[in-house]
């Protein structure tokens, strides 16, 4: 028997971080033996023929520096991702590098050292099944698998899925448009409802109309539902009015009703036992 796997696409890009530092001779040492220092971190992408690539394949670094400094947890979104500081003492950090795309947040460790003035550290990383933007900011510091036809993205959709999308939703909403109803039908169901369900439905309309509802309230109230409901009245334009010698009247033309309103009625006009 056989069994398919999912293919898994890994590609693998060296990362390189330059450090540089150097003493601050303005600067009073902060212990004797121990000089106040000026350093900084950059990343890069190291290509294939050893050149510093920019890392755009980050959105951002994140740097978490000794808890000993003020906020030591430093975000830097601009390439080259450069991070300044002073300070005296030399320690391990963890670097995060937060690919795009959606591509994973990658922790890297990184030895703050005086021994060099300059000197650099490079890291593998690897992406497993990355996204089509990402793919495509891969291949410009080397070759990945199926670049070619790895369809852009735009707000985390490809192109491809989004002309996929973009066809459904047409169909759908043709379909929604062609969905109709006997209004005739569902005005004559109505007036067989009722007076508790005819409240319901006042009520129903007051909640799901639109602006392009066409609905007239006789009432000086707001909203006011009528207290009582004798049978309801068809007239030529299937405007169904609602009538209370005491409170007023409510109409409301069925043809300017919202589709899923439309629905709702015929759907409840069948629950309340009345054939439409």
């Amino acid at each position: 028997m056989c069994t398919n796997h999912p293919i898994i696409t890994k590609i693998t890009r060296k990362i390189k971080l330059v450090t540089t530092q150097s003493i601050l001779t303005d600067v009073a040492p902060a212990h004797e033996g121990f000089p106040m220092r000026e350093w900084s971190i950059r990343v890069f992408i190291q290509g294939e023929k050893g050149e510093e690539l920019p890392a755009n394949i980050f959105d951002r670094v994140t740097y978490k520096l000794h808890p000993t400094f003020a906020n030591p947890n430093r975000v830097v979104k601009k390439l080259p991702f450069l991070i300044t500081e002073q300070g005296w003492g030399e320690f391990d950090m963890e670097v995060v590098l937060h690919a795009i795309d959606k591509g994973g947040d990658h922790s890297i460790r990184h030895d703050l050292n005086f021994q060099k003035n300059k000197y650099e550290s490079v890291h593998s990383i690897t992406f497993n099944n990355p996204r089509p933007n990402l793919v495509k900011a891969l291949a410009a510091s080397g070759p990945v698998p199926g670049a070619d036809t790895a369809a852009p993205e735009e707000n985390g959709v490809s192109k491809r899925d989004k002309r996929k999308n973009d066809g459904e939703e047409r169909t759908k909403k043709k379909s929604r448009s062609e969905r109709t109803f006997d209004m005739e039908k569902l005005a004559e169901g109505l007036q067989k409802l009722q007076e508790e369900h005819l409240l319901q439905v006042v009520q129903m309309v007051h909640d799901n109309k639109t602006p392009e509802t066409y609905i007239k309230n006789d009432v000086e109230r707001e909203c006011c539902l009528p207290t009582h409901l004798p049978p309801i009245r068809l007239i030529k334009s299937i405007v169904l009015i609602l009538f209370c010698e005491t409170e007023g009247e409510f109409h409301v033309d069925l043809y300017t009703l919202p589709s899923h309103l439309t629905q709702m009625l015929w759907k409840f006009v069948q629950e309340c036992g009345v054939d439409v």
